[in-house]
């Protein structure tokens, strides 16, 4: 999955697969995660947030299962 970098201290980059509504989450120690049933609306707004990681944080950290990549 290609990801995109993003401005912020706690997250390197983002992708997402549409198709199967896998949100995956590169952060800034090296560790990739996958969420599972994530929408593409969720993910639009994590690519737009002024701070992605307190949106990651507040939106999709508990809210939604996680799997290592």
């Amino acid at each position: 999955m290609e990801r995109k970098r993003v401005n912020s201290s706690k997250i390197r980059s983002v992708g997402y697969d549409e198709r199967q509504q896998v949100l995956e989450i590169e952060f800034s120690n090296g560790e990739v995660l996958q969420y599972l049933r994530v929408s593409r609306e969720t993910h639009r707004r994590l690519m737009a947030a002024p701070n992605a990681a307190a949106y990651f944080e507040d939106n999709i950290a508990e809210d939604y299962t996680s799997r290592r990549a």
